[in-house]
């Protein structure tokens, strides 16, 4: 029988349920197991596409066109585990399927309560993805512990043992060990109390994972293990990483955690084999370049914006031997100061996906930049429409060229409306979603990256390239890299001339791993580099990144590149 693993949080959100859970997944299958991961969130939202990225962050895309929580990119970059919508669930979702049968008479005029048909509903959906070939499923439960929206889904994987038997489920329970500088010690009475909580629903974790800045000693240890009912070796410290994330799971390894879920739950597994992220480490601590990228977006101040933008960058860092310093720049701020004061030093410039108008002249302005001063250009989705607008008014001629999602009545709307939009009006789930085929035609720098003819990519977009001035662009110089199989889409534009100049209108920072880098977003990193090394012999020395711009931790230690002081 399938064996599940249910994590949950206590004491503070952010804690790193989905980091953990992911880490999890990722031993169990080093182990040799098949794994499927789920995360269930305690919003009303039917799914997280509608809402702002300052809100939660940023929406991640799976193959078959599902809007997920950015938990999610967490379980594809760590581990195998295939991903569907089964894998993503909202209370939105839970009750709009509920009240659709009572609509259809299901109940049989039954009254409809969460207890027993919202908790059945969500035992439904956990045991759609305990198939047959699965080892072991792990559910995070989005929340925190004593949050009234989460009791339905506590309530139901508490239940969900009378269906499966107590040997088959594992409950893990993350929690906050916070630090008094004040009083110099460690505070364990919080998870008392989130644990407290947590077995008044009636559920005892099985295991504890204790979040926290310092070491716990083997007096606080037992503490806790007393109070909350679980022999101490079942509290298991994990201690904050300033280096990157990928320590995470040789952490829980050396703390003894996958030795514990499998005899827990009997599976009889190998020796884990963690060679590849012994060597993503060492290569993380031993790089042999230093380069600096500018990301120029809407939502650079929110750090989860653009999450898969900056792992991406870090997977491409791994495989090309490079540290990467990530300056997060307002495109809003560009409009203002200019890109030359905020650009000016870096080795590439990424402009990302996003909506509305504000900040669009800035990332135009960013884009023209970097193909006048030859920098390393990289745009993705918005970002290549940003990079059509701007050649269209600067190259092609075509005076206040713009995207109708900006300007409806736009004299040249090289951007416009996909048709299979234009009779749309609700705004859930309803754009060119999912993975999408697409060519790429012979001596480009996207058909050299991948490698292949055909290749599959995710879009999230409503808006494309205008047909009605393909020739025109294509007469002045860029290059249609990679088109629909059909011809009718244009998916990726270059600029030959340029050392690296590439937009593509689908997400690839969706499909890149530690283990497996991007390779446009490899092939970016590796003209950043060989722009930084042309610069440092021209100069004959080597030249930092400006101060303030992009801090010298990298995206791969988890801080904030935008933490320098002001330039």
């Amino acid at each position: 029988m399938t064996k599940h693993i249910f994590v949950t949080g206590g004491v503070v959100s952010s804690l790193g349920k989905g980091l953990t859970s992911a880490s999890i997944g990722m031993l169990l299958e080093a182990r040799g197991l098949k794994v499927r991961m789920q995360k269930l969130d305690p919003y009303i939202n039917v799914d997280p596409g509608t809402m702002s990225p300052y809100q939660h962050g940023e929406v991640y895309v799976l193959d078959d066109g599902s809007e997920t929580d950015l938990d999610l990119g967490h379980y594809e970059r760590f581990t195998n585990a295939p991903l569907t919508r089964d894998s993503n669930y909202t209370t939105g979702q839970i009750y709009l399927s509920v009240i659709e049968k009572e609509r259809k008479g299901q109940f049989l005029g039954k009254t409809v309560q969460v207890i027993p048909h919202i908790t059945d509903e969500i035992k439904h959906v956990i045991r759609k993805v305990a198939d047959a070939d699965t080892d072991v499923v792990i559910t995070e439960i989005g929340g925190t512990v004593g949050d009234i929206e989460s009791l339905p889904f506590l309530e139901a994987i508490r239940q969900y043992p009378l269906l499966v038997g107590r040997e088959n489920c594992l409950y893990i329970h993350l929690t906050l060990v916070p630090y008094l500088k004040a009083a110099g010690e460690l505070k364990t009475k919080p998870t008392q109390h989130s644990v407290g909580q947590l077995r008044q629903i009636g559920i005892q974790p099985d295991i504890l994972i204790c979040r926290c800045e310092q070491p716990i000693s083997r007096e606080e240890r037992d503490k806790i293990a007393l109070f909350c009912n679980l022999p101490p070796q079942a509290v298991i410290e994990e201690r904050d990483k300033d280096f990157s994330i990928y320590e995470v799971p040789l952490s829980l390894v050396s703390n003894g955690l996958d030795d514990q879920i499998c005899e827990r739950l009997k599976l009889s597994t190998q020796s884990p084999d963690l060679d590849p992220f012994n060597e993503i480490l060492h290569r993380l601590r031993n790089p042999n370049h230093e380069i600096s990228i500018a990301v120029v977006g809407k939502y650079a101040e929110h750090k989860d914006a653009y999450k898969s933008i900056y792992e991406s960058l870090d997977h491409a860092g791994i495989r090309q031997r490079a540290q990467i310093r990530i300056g997060r720049i307002q495109s809003s701020d560009i409009e203002d100061e200019g890109p030359e004061y905020l650009l000016s030093g870096y080795d590439g410039i990424l402009v990302p996906g996003g909506f509305g108008e504000r900040g669009i002249e800035g990332k135009v302005q960013a884009v023209r930049y970097a193909r006048e001063k030859q920098i390393p250009f990289f745009g993705i989705c918005l970002g290549m429409q940003c990079a059509v607008i701007e050649y269209g008014r600067n190259v092609v001629g075509l005076e206040h060229a713009h995207s109708t999602e900006f300007d409806k009545n736009t004299k040249h709307p090289v951007i416009c409306l996909l048709d299979e939009q234009r009779e749309i009006t609700q705004m859930g789930g309803t754009m060119r979603l999912g993975s999408q085929p697409a060519k790429l035609a012979e001596g480009t720098r996207s058909r050299e990256a991948y490698g292949v003819e055909e290749i599959a990519e995710r879009h999230r977009h409503r808006y494309e390239f205008n047909n009605v001035y393909r020739q025109q662009f294509s007469a002045n110089g860029m290059k249609f890299a990679g088109t629909s199989p059909d011809d009718a889409l244009v998916e990726i534009v270059e600029l030959p001339n340029h050392p690296w100049f590439v937009a593509v209108q689908f997400h690839p920072e969706f499909k890149s791993k530690p283990t497996k880098a991007h390779p446009l977003f490899a092939g970016f990193v590796q003209a950043a580099i060989e722009r930084r090394a042309r610069r440092n012999k021209s100069a004959g020395e080597s030249e930092k990144a400006p101060e303030g711009r992009a801090d010298s931790s990298s995206v791969q230690s988890g801080q904030d590149p935008s933490a320098g002081q002001p330039a």
